[in-house]
């Protein structure tokens, strides 16, 4: 094991309201996501109610010039028992999520014994900033959590899914990325008696990093980490003309989003961004529409959690068939239109 330091970091602690230099007792700290005009990320109401089990009171930190609106979008919009606190750091370097930023301004929050314990989704995000964190604290994470059996005992999956491993820590900080579609969201409603507390960013010089640009593939489709529904294709299409003209009209009549295996995406059907699986995003909508997939193990990894698994496929010995709650054999191309059509007709 390696210790990795930095001598950059600025301490903020001087800096921090009265409050934060508090009592012993176990209490969670919880980064949430906004998007960047503010709006609440989905996987951050599930990130919420995994915090919840672990039983502390939960203080949500929001980042980035807009996170007064993220702060204030949670505050009246859910009703999360155990939220104690909402922290605000607004600064225009923290925007991005850039993992060299961020985690020095955690390090900080973290020392003492206010808390206990710090959560974040396994997303991009997550990915990035925990190991970093880690790596500054001498600590070893719990990634990609799917079920917490208490404060010092959690379960997540390894070997791509096929097994699952349960974790006890005994360690003073326990850091956790949280797989957020494992875990429920939290209700609806107003948490109108958690106060908001604004703390400066005073290190946003110690790393010499810039954001210079960002292309994003915009398909003005429900995002596949929040989606309810998702229609994913595989090899069985053969280009990307077929596999937009049949996905593309059963996921506009559903409102799903669209997936695909990474064989798919190896073979330039669609974007790199739709991939589902291992190496891929990890989704567990209420619908799953398999189409023209084999079900590969890796392919299965990111989705075998969904609610409804309908797989359709010409093969019936296809493995997609074993994890499937419906399956229907035949040509691809002759049932999804004919399906299609269907759901159009049923909701008129």
């Amino acid at each position: 094991m390696f210790r990795l330091t930095s001598r950059r970091t600025v301490s903020l602690m001087t800096n921090l309201p009265t409050s934060f230099h508090s009592s012993k007792l176990a209490s969670t700290l919880a980064l949430l996501e906004t998007s960047p005009d503010g709006n609440l990320d989905p996987s951050s109401l599930n990130l919420l109610q995994a915090a919840k089990l672990l039983k502390n009171p939960i203080t949500a930190l929001f980042v980035g010039p807009n996170a007064s609106t993220g702060a204030q979008s949670l505050k009246d919009s859910v009703k999360c028992e155990g939220l104690s606190k909402i922290v605000v750091v607004k600064d225009d370097s923290l925007a991005h999520y850039l993992p060299e930023n961020i985690s020095p301004l955690l390090v900080e929050l973290l020392k003492g014994d206010t808390y206990s314990h710090f959560v974040i989704t396994s997303s991009s995000t997550g990915k990035n900033i925990l190991p970093r964190l880690a790596a500054l604290i001498d600590n070893q994470p719990v990634c990609d959590v799917v079920k917490i059996e208490g404060p010092n005992k959690f379960v997540r999956p390894i070997y791509a899914g096929n097994a699952l491993a349960t974790i006890e820590t005994s360690q003073d900080k326990k850091l956790l990325s949280v797989r957020a579609s494992a875990f429920d969201s939290v209700e609806e409603g107003k948490s109108e008696n958690v106060e908001i507390v604004e703390i400066p960013f005073t290190n946003k010089d110690a790393i010499p990093i810039k954001w210079l640009s960002a292309n994003l593939t915009k398909t003005g489709r429900p995002d596949l980490g929040s989606a309810k529904t998702i229609v994913s294709g595989g090899r069985a299409f053969k280009d990307k003309e077929s596999f937009e003209k049949y996905l593309t009209p059963l996921a506009d009549v559903l409102d799903a989003g669209i997936g695909a295996t990474r064989a798919a995406v190896d073979n330039g059907l669609c974007d790199n961004s739709l991939q589902i699986g291992q190496t891929g995003k990890i989704v567990a909508p209420n619908l799953y529409i398999a189409v023209g997939l084999s079900g590969a193990v890796q392919h299965l990894a990111g989705m075998k959690d969904s609610g409804t698994i309908v797989a359709i496929n010409n093969d019936p010995d296809a493995p997609i068939f074993k994890n499937a709650t419906y399956g229907l054999e035949g040509d691809v191309l002759k049932i999804v239109p004919e399906l299609t059509e269907k759901i159009k007709a049923a909701q008129k």
